[in-house]
């Protein structure tokens, strides 16, 4: 059994630009993008596809959009992934460093300071800081830093975290981070995730013959669900209006950041932001599970844009739920889930 001292912790999480300048969003896009797990086509396509088209397309635009909720300390996601870090440090007495799927820090840097502060280090504990099983979240960020390990030889053991979008007390500190939000008015709850290409759903799908082709596949047992980002979002919205106490009929789902025009997985949650004002539902409240840290997808796409779509529909009030971020029960469930690897 390795000894407690002897162990560093990872967390790991998706990453973002070095600033907002173009060339650097420019260079986080490129590497993002051409990830074969992300944008799954065969690589010269691939290429071809995102250096041709998208990125020259989308870097100015991205640009103005992290420039809209940078931080004066920099990147909100790296800022607050470096506050848990600390949080977490503090609470497991362990050497804990953070890396980055894209960008900056790089998981070889991460590796190279626990080494730094502990030579004899036996093993690190790697935490992918995705609730939900994904082969562009969670698979690639574990993958990648298994290749970076393998690669440079490193003797100490590599363990992983596994999901936790059922785990109790991720449950926990979802439920209670947005219980104080649940005292104002509201007459929804939206649960938005990122989206995912219905392509990826079925390319996952152990079995080749369940997700979305079985009827209600998501509630029929199956083993596709071990990778099956539908149904693991689901369980993680059904569990925490359960915590809550919501009535089935005040909360739904929905799914964000649609790229390109083949069919994500539904309902879209643009569409459903202008679809609930109509259905009388005008005070909304929206969180997004799938983020344990808030970021562009949180603090622009859904705070700024979809306030202004749901406003602009007839909604009365849009009140998003921050992320997780150093919420003390997740710090408390992060430093729960290391110390459980450790003992085992």
């Amino acid at each position: 059994m390795v000894s407690k001292s002897d162990v560093g912790v990872i967390l790991m999480n998706l990453g973002s630009p070095d600033s907002t300048a173009v060339p650097d969003v420019k260079r986080y896009l490129n590497e993002f993008l051409m990830d074969k797990r992300v944008i799954d086509y065969p690589w010269l396509f691939r290429k071809i596809l995102i250096e041709g088209i998208i990125v020259p397309k989308r870097a100015a635009q991205s640009a103005k959009a992290y420039s809209s909720i940078w931080w004066e300390e920099g990147s909100p996601l790296v800022v607050l992934t470096k506050q848990l870090q600390k949080a977490v440090q503090h609470d497991l007495n362990l050497p804990v460093e953070i890396a980055m799927r894209y960008g900056n820090p790089h998981p070889e840097v991460a590796f190279d300071n626990l080494l730094r502060q502990n030579p004899d280090l036996k093993e690190v504990i790697l935490f992918p800081l995705y609730p939900h099983y994904a082969m562009s979240s969670y698979e690639t960020a574990a993958e990648y830093a298994k290749e970076i390990h393998r690669k440079k030889n490193y003797a100490f053991k590599l363990t992983l975290i596994p999901v936790f979008y059922n785990e109790p007390d991720y449950i926990h500190a979802m439920a209670e981070s947005m219980r104080p939000y649940l005292q104002q008015e509201y007459d929804h709850v939206l649960f938005s995730y990122h989206g995912l290409p219905e392509r990826h759903m079925r390319k996952a799908d152990v079995t080749g013959k369940h997700c979305m082709q079985v009827d209600d596949c998501c509630h029929v047992n199956s083993t596709a669900h071990t990778y099956c980002y539908r149904h693991q979002v689901t369980v993680t919205s059904e569990l925490v209006a359960a915590a809550l106490g919501l009535p089935r009929e005040k909360w739904g789902i929905s799914f964000q950041s649609r790229l390109g025009r083949e069919e994500w997985v539904k309902p879209y949650t643009v569409d459903v932001l202008e679809r609930l004002p109509k259905e009388g539902k005008k005070k909304l409240l929206i969180v997004c599970p799938a983020f344990v840290s808030d970021c562009l997808e949180t603090l622009e796409e859904i705070a700024v844009e979809g306030k202004h779509l749901f406003l602009n529909s007839g909604g009365e009030s849009f009140t998003m739920i921050p992320c997780l971020n150093i919420h003390p029960l997740w710090v408390q469930a992060v430093v729960k889930y290391c110390n459980q690897l450790i003992e085992q």
